[in-house]
C-alpha cells in the first residue's frame, strides 16, 4: 500500500514527534535505531522531509531533527503525500495502469471501500494522537 520509504517516513516522524523538542534534537543514527531502519535510508528520508517542512533540521555537532506544535498537529496524510504522492488516492491496487471506475480492475470494488477507510484514517489523525499512544506503552514503532 504505502512504499518502504514512506512507511519509514511515518515511523520516522512518529518516532522524532514523541521524542524531540526544540531544544533536544534526534539525530538520525538514533530515528534508525528506534525504529529499527537503515541509518542511511533514514538520514535521506529526514533530509526530504525537512525540505518538505514537515520536521525541522538542525545541522552541526548539536544538530538533529524535531518537530513543534505546528509540525504535530499535521496528519500521516502529509506524510504520505511528501513521500509517496498522491499514489494511495489513485493507483490500482493490482498495479495496472488503466483502473478505474469505467474500467475496473477485478478487486476495485472491494479495495475501493478499504482505500476509503484508509484515506480518513490519515487524513483525520494527527501525529499527536499517535504519539500520546506511543508515550503510554499503548502502542510501538519497533
Amino acid at each position: 500500500m504505502f512504499s518502504k520509504s514512506c512507511e519509514y517516513a511515518i515511523r520516522a516522524m512518529l518516532f522524532v514527534a514523541q521524542k524531540s523538542t526544540p531544544e533536544i534534537r534526534i539525530g538520525a543514527k538514533e530515528i534508525a535505531k528506534g525504529i529499527d531502519a537503515p541509518e542511511h535510508f533514514i538520514a535521506k528520508i529526514m533530509q526530504d522531509l525537512g525540505k518538505k517542512k514537515l520536521v525541522h533540521s538542525v545541522k552541526g555537532p548539536n544538530g538533529g531533527f524535531y518537530v513543534d506544535e505546528h509540525h504535530l498537529k499535521a496528519s500521516i496524510s502529509d506524510i504520505v503525500k511528501a513521500v509517496d504522492a498522491n499514489g494511495i488516492y489513485m493507483d490500482c491496487v493490482l498495479g495496472l495502469k488503466v483502473c478505474s471506475e469505467e474500467t475496473p480492475c477485478p478487486v476495485h470494488f472491494q479495495y475501493k471501500i478499504i482505500q476509503e477507510n484508509i484515506i480518513q484514517m490519515i487524513e483525520n489523525q494527527a501525529i499527536s494522537a499517535f504519539t500520546l499512544s506511543l508515550n503510554l506503552e499503548n502502542t510501538y514503532l519497533k
